[in-house]
């Protein structure tokens, strides 16, 4: 089968839990030899009372013999089993309560020994799905920027998710039926001919025909089953948005568009279900069908044969029906395992994929490093890889610690993408980046950005607490609440938080939906200054507040970078005027840079936009 090469990768992982997996396939076989030996005893049972039966005809026959003990002796009579023997004291009643407590000590100690079967084999393939989740997603941490803008979250959860599931039941069930199948085949066909080879044949005969049926319509039925998944998948994600927003489509009055929507998407999906419900309504009848068709074949000859003598009476025939009732089962999964071990391999080919996707962006050493606050780009070009768009184009200057760089210009002008290079998020196309005088590619990348404050544009709150969202990352034993109080403070937005009646405890919503625009930018300013980094990155992190906010989170942040390296992106002037050194940006390249006033002396691109942002203020006033 196609694909299953990928499946090799997981041998690291059965060879770490493999005594769990011999204790499974020896617990397996003895519950197969437990599962035999009930069969034996009820065709003991028939026979038993059969020949007791004859025992007792003979000697009434031959009054001369007075006991069982004397005809058994004599040669003469019936041929007795040691069952026989056991039972001829008994009634018939207890005889059978006899055979009947033996069948069931034999079920006992199956069912025990499955279920240590499962103590081993299926929850092995649970530790193995927690392993390789765990893996896949330490994989995902490690993968640079570049790889989560080729490729959507969606895919991204299926592979650690659903393609995972996937490879479990391969893992567990998958195992566990294959080894039952095997051990189970060999036990009960080798029980089988030693008894008779011709009935044997005959029985077994509809097995194979009903296994490649289940392998045919298993992988239709898996075909249609992923289909329907897709639709319902699809169906979920429409009733999501929907709901997500519910805003617009009732501002545009298009509840009955969205309505017409959804229900040819449900249509769709109701026409998905029927061709799979169909298939299934009629593979389980044939399946039946050859399942009764074995019991008929084994009657059938058997009689023939028990009629001829050539077989120990209707002891055998009750034997062999359930013989093939045991096997009926292991031949079934085999469609259905095979199925499984066709997806899992599948599956495991994507989450290849991904856990052999080398990040572009690699730490070179893990030596302790001290960051001072130095920056330094040197020509440096930058074009985004996945699109080609050349954000920078040989773009120079320098910033000393402690000092305070400001970045202005149009939108995509490559403001952002200085962040993203200084959190060495990408590397440069072109030319290098110093920090501290030494090249960026050559310091421990953990500890350079355990050292930035960054605020992103996009602010990304999770559904957490607003304590821990600001404490991100930190130990909770390592941050005092004071210390949490304290850079909400900086951050003007403690007293926004006062007012929730949680306080610092109230839980946000999905991506902190529960807040305005200004509280998580907010929030986000508090995250990136508790734990007093070198150097500070805000990316246009004032653009949802008001001047008056604005102007109290400077006076703020003016204090907090004192002694750090800051670096101010934005696209309101009011909020670069005191930085140390002002760049203004145009299609990637430096075409202005000096302060505040010299800018505004050059009468450029920095004077006409403050010229522009003043006269919007002042109407704003009026």
């Amino acid at each position: 089968m196609k694909g299953l090469g990928s499946l090799k990768y997981l041998n690291k992982y059965l060879r770490k839990y493999r005594y769990r997996l011999i204790l499974g396939i020896l617990f397996v076989a003895i519950s197969n030899v437990f599962a035999i030996y009930p069969a034996q005893i009820i065709r003991e049972a028939f026979n038993a009372v059969a020949k007791s039966d004859e025992l007792q005809a003979y000697i009434e026959e031959n009054p001369s013999e007075t006991n069982a003990d004397a005809v058994i002796e004599s040669n003469e009579g019936p041929d007795i089993s040691f069952f026989t023997r056991m039972i001829e004291d008994m009634s018939l009643a207890e005889a059978m309560l006899f055979f009947a407590g033996l069948v069931l000590l034999m079920a006992v100690l199956q069912g025990l020994f499955t279920f240590f079967t499962r103590q081993t084999v299926i929850i092995m393939s649970r530790l193995i799905e927690y392993d390789l989740k765990n893996e896949i997603y330490d994989h995902y941490q490690e993968l640079s920027m570049a790889f989560y803008k080729r490729n959507n979250t969606g895919d991204i959860m299926n592979r650690i998710s659903e393609d995972v599931s996937r490879v479990r039941m391969y893992l567990g069930p998958g195992i566990m039926y294959t080894t039952n199948l095997v051990t189970r085949f060999v036990l009960v066909v080798a029980v089988m001919l030693s008894i008779d080879v011709e009935l044997t044949l005959y029985a077994l005969a509809p097995l194979p025909i009903l296994s490649v049926l289940i392998y045919y319509v298993s992988n239709q039925i898996n075909m249609k089953s992923e289909r329907v998944q897709a639709q319902l998948s699809q169906l979920s994600t429409f009733s999501q948005e929907s709901f997500s927003g519910i805003r617009i489509i009732k501002s545009f009055v298009k509840e009955k568009y969205m309505n017409d929507s959804l229900r040819r998407e449900a249509e769709d999906y109701k026409e998905k279900n029927l061709v799979l419900v169909k298939l299934e309504a009629f593979f389980f009848p044939i399946m039946m069908m050859l399942i009764g068709l074995s019991t008929i074949l084994t009657i059938y000859i058997g009689g023939i044969k028990t009629i001829n003598g050539e077989i120990d009476g209707v002891g055998n025939i009750a034997e062999f029906i359930i013989y093939v009732n045991m096997l009926t089962w292991p031949v079934t999964a085999l469609g259905w395992v095979t199925s499984l071990v066709q997806r899992a391999a599948a599956s495991q080919t994507r989450i290849n994929e991904f856990l052999h996707t080398e990040p572009e962006i690699k730490n070179p050493t893990n030596e302790p490093t001290e960051i001072m606050g130095d920056i330094e780009f040197k020509n440096v070009s930058f074009v985004y890889p996945e699109s080609g768009t050349r954000a920078l184009d040989n773009v120079s200057f320098k910033v000393k610690a402690g000092e305070t760089l400001a970045i202005v210009g149009r939108t995509g002008s490559g403001k952002s993408s200085i962040a993203d290079l200084i959190c060495r998020l990408f590397d440069t196309t072109e030319g290098k980046i110093l920090i501290d005088n030494k090249p960026i590619e050559e310091i421990n990348l953990s500890a350079l950005r355990d050292d930035i404050g960054y605020v992103p544009q996009e602010v990304f709150l999770f559904s957490d607490s607003i304590r821990n969202n600001i404490s991100f990352g930190i130990k909770e034993s390592d941050v005092s609440f004071d210390r949490i109080k304290q850079a909400a403070e900086d951050a003007a937005i403690h007293e926004n938080i006062a007012d929730f009646p949680g306080e610092y405890e109230t839980v946000l919503g999905e991506r902190g939906i529960t807040l305005s625009g200004g509280q998580k930018q907010r929030i986000s300013i508090a995250r990136a200054i508790i734990d007093n980094p070198k150097i500070l990155i805000f990316d246009d992190c004032l653009s949802a507040v008001d001047t008056e906010t604005e102007e109290k989170i400077l006076n703020s942040l003016e204090r907090i970078m004192k002694g750090r390296t800051s670096i101010i992106i934005s696209h309101r002037l009011s909020s670069v005027k005191k930085a140390d050194n002002i760049l203004v940006l145009d299609e990637g390249k430096i075409v202005e840079q000096g302060k505040h006033n010299e800018l505004l002396k050059q009468g450029g691109i920095y004077y006409e936009t403050y010229q522009k942002q003043l006269l919007e203020d002042q109407k704003s006033l009026v």
